[in-house]
């Protein structure tokens, strides 16, 4: 049987959509697909259906939420945190696959960031 064999992209309506890639690009280094289309390591991707009623998101009428895999949590936390850009952390959110933190792109999308354990 033919499977899929990878995610091809990540598509989502925003208000100023060449803002928000140039934020994107700047802060996380995900650059926007012209004129080539980024290009992630190898890596797992998690593919998670959550409960309707799920508070793991945040907002209840938030339907998504990008994780980025990092090597570095700390790293990039300070990073961003020094750029001005709110970073939460919660030792619950820790588990034995790894290291999370949240943020928020400027248009109030939530953004987990994820260390995995080696």
């Amino acid at each position: 049987m033919e499977k899929v064999n990878g995610i091809g992209g990540v598509f989502f309506r925003a208000r100023d959509p060449e803002a928000l890639s140039a934020w994107y690009e700047k802060h996380l280094g995900v650059n926007h697909y012209v004129p080539e289309p980024w290009k992630q390591r190898e890596g797992y991707t998690v593919f998670a259906p959550f409960a309707q009623d799920t508070e793991y998101f945040g907002r209840s009428e938030q339907q998504w939420m990008i994780n980025f895999r990092v090597d570095n949590l700390a790293t990039i936390i300070a990073q961003l945190e020094a750029a001005g850009i709110k970073v939460e952390t919660n030792a619950e959110w820790d588990s034995e696959v790894g290291k999370f933190a949240r943020i928020h792109d400027p248009e109030g999308n939530p953004i987990e960031l994820w260390q995995p354990n080696q």
